[in-house]
């Protein structure tokens, strides 16, 4: 076997080179389906090797816990990615031969292979071997025609056609199963990147699906006809901006409902005169700009070091813009501030005009609200923000947008 995947590969290795834009239409067709039947054929393989290394205890031999924790260090999967293989290839060995061979075929693939083995499951439970077998050769035609959503839909109503005589019965023990299996998978994966950012991947539950889309789908618009963010980073920021409304909250345990705090380890004179880069208390290294932008809503902890490393001091925690300030500023400016923008004031956070860390103090004649968004567009953009003659914020726009600089304002809060 390994001499043969070894021609194998040499053989895939020999058409990622190959012109594909010599290729007339029908023949790029043609190319991309045996690709694609090569591929669900090569999961079979990988299916049956990985039921071969669990069944043995390769895993356990080598020192790893699990069979899927042994995948995740040797194919540098997810845990819940390599669980779900290792499971899929257990049941394809056990009592499954026709969905094991559809695949080997390539006639189905293997996102398709995991709905009918879940399906065939259910219907064998409920309705015996016979019955499970006639599910088998349906579903494995229905592959032709459907996706792995659709076709475990059909699959709630399979035995309307195989055994319509348990129909009923069986659906809902095939809704509780599938109820069973979303509370198994459901899983949020945080995974640090070498350059501070994070990675988030996971699985929801119907119901937490339902109540991410009702929380997140409102602030998922675009801001205006100028918002060139696409559909994924406007979900970045809808969910940046669910976390902040949280944290304000109070109601969250332990640490929650506090802004956050940002350890600048320098010496208090080089704080209070220009921001250098800071470090958050997860270790994550923050830009000098950040560290301003986040300086405006957060609690700031200076710590003066001595010249062995030693904490020789942390300064008080000092509140910014909270209380009865906010409440003022809420008032005065009714939402963000920024022209064009309909964001509400729970949605906002307080921005020093004048940066507190170059020494603007922190009053209303001082303060602004500006939405998550439009925040870190002041502080990384040429735009300038300033209180008018009668007290209200008006936005002075960079000369590349105006030449003439005329003073802006939003009319979306005005309360006359």
């Amino acid at each position: 076997m390994v001499e043969e995947l070894a021609q194998a590969d040499d053989a895939v290795a020999a058409c990622v080179d190959d012109a594909t834009w010599a290729l007339a239409d029908d023949e790029l067709v043609a190319a991309l389906d045996a690709a694609h039947r090569l591929e669900q054929r090569l999961a079979a393989v990988t299916l049956a090797l990985v039921r071969e290394i669990d069944g043995r205890g390769t895993a356990r031999a080598q020192g790893a816990s699990s069979t899927a924790v042994w995948l995740r260090e040797r194919l540098r999967l997810t845990v819940p990615a390599a669980r779900r293989l290792v499971d899929l290839a257990a049941a394809l060995d056990t009592g499954n031969p026709g969905i094991r061979q559809a695949l080997a075929d390539g006639r189905i693939t293997l996102d398709q292979a995991r709905v009918i083995a879940d399906t065939v499951t259910t219907v064998h439970t409920s309705a015996g071997a016979q019955v499970a077998d006639k599910a088998v050769g349906v579903l494995t035609d229905w592959a032709g025609q459907f996706d792995p959503t659709l076709l475990r839909k059909l699959g709630t109503r399979i035995l309307d056609h195989v055994a319509p005589d348990i129909a009923d019965a069986a659906a809902q023990a095939a809704l509780e199963a599938d109820a069973r299996r979303a509370t198994r998978d459901r899983h949020v994966t945080i995974s640090a990147l070498a350059d501070g950012r994070l990675r988030l991947t996971g699985i929801l539950d119907s119901e937490t699906a339902g109540l991410l889309r009702a929380a997140i789908d409102p602030l998922t618009a675009p801001s205006g006809p100028d918002d060139q963010r696409c559909a994924g980073q406007r979900r970045h920021d809808a969910l940046a901006d669910l976390c902040r409304l949280s944290l304000r909250t109070g109601e969250l345990p332990e640490h929650g409902g506090d802004p956050a705090q940002i350890i600048v380890t320098t010496s208090f004179d080089a704080l209070a005169g220009q921001l250098r880069a800071g470090t958050l208390d997860t270790g994550l290294h923050l830009t000098p700009k950040t560290v301003r932008r986040l300086a405006c809503d957060a609690a700031i902890l200076p710590a003066v070091l001595g010249g062995t490393g030693q904490v020789l001091d942390v300064g008080r925690q000092r509140r910014l813009i909270t209380g009865p300030l906010r409440r003022a500023l809420v008032l005065r400016d009714g939402g963000c501030a920024f022209p064009g923008c309909d964001r509400p004031p729970r949605w906002c956070d307080a921005h020093h005009i004048h940066h507190w860390a170059d020494g603007g103090p922190t009053n209303l004649d001082n303060a602004v609200l500006l939405c998550g968004h439009h925040h870190r567009h002041l502080h990384h953009n040429d735009w300038t923000v300033r209180l008018s003659d009668d007290n209200h914020p008006e936005f002075i726009p960079p000369a590349w947008l105006d030449p003439d600089q005329l003073p802006r304002r939003n009319h979306y809060h005005r309360r006359t």
